[in-house]
């Protein structure tokens, strides 16, 4: 049966035993909003001579950067501080080519190194706070997730409340190793052993934007 914001919140009282006096529409609202992540990519391409890249403005953390070289081959860039890459670009000699390391910028953007020589695809792959049926109260067709995969919002939520009571200790772990089955189920459809191939459509894409902000 799909879950209805209102029926989601009762399970949650009910489950952890604790009434409304409480766990509020309000905190409930916030702790189910926060409960569960999606995955999605976006791509652009990386111009010959500008280092910089826009953030998608729904990121809520980075899995990975991956470039394409010009002979098609998949290079996953490394992680590094904003520090190292100031340091690279002031080093005499620094050299352009096809990029190995990303760091933050700013707020808005990432920075590669060394600077791209070439135009080149690049991916990120990232997740983000997904559709809430938190957003429309009094909706009935609820979301995806809510509509197909109950169990994973339901446990995802009892971990968010049960940090958020401050509760025992083995009923957070059991709700955990609970979310944890429940989240490798819907995984494994996203990555089309399911339903289908997660490179050709199985994520929702965005565009990224090349762009140029203040320089170092």
């Amino acid at each position: 049966m799909a879950y209805t914001l209102a029926n989601l919140q009762d399970d949650i009282r009910n489950y952890t035993e604790v009434d409304s006096s409480v766990l509020s529409n309000g905190i409930l609202n916030t702790i189910i909003k926060n409960a569960v992540d999606n995955r999605f990519y976006a791509t652009s391409n990386l111009q010959s001579g500008n280092r910089y890249v826009t953030i998608p403005s729904d990121l809520r953390f980075i899995r990975y950067l991956q470039l394409t070289d010009s002979s098609g081959n998949q290079v996953f860039l490394e992680k590094r501080d904003t520090s190292f890459m100031a340091e690279y670009y002031n080093t005499p000699g620094t050299q352009s080519g096809l990029p190995k390391y990303y760091a933050n910028w700013d707020a808005n953007y990432w920075v590669v190194a060394p600077t791209p020589d070439s135009t080149n695809l690049i991916t990120m792959a990232y997740t983000k706070q997904p559709d809430s049926i938190t957003a429309s109260p009094g909706s009935t067709q609820g979301t995806y997730t809510s509509n197909k995969y109950q169990d994973l919002l339901l446990y995802a939520s009892l971990v968010e409340t049960y940090g958020y009571l401050k509760g025992p200790a083995d009923m957070v772990q059991y709700y955990e190793q609970a979310y944890s089955k429940a989240a490798n189920s819907y995984s494994i459809e996203q990555q089309g052993r399911r339903r289908r191939d997660e490179w050709q459509d199985g994520v929702v894409r965005s565009t990224m934007k090349s762009e140029s902000p203040s320089k170092y």
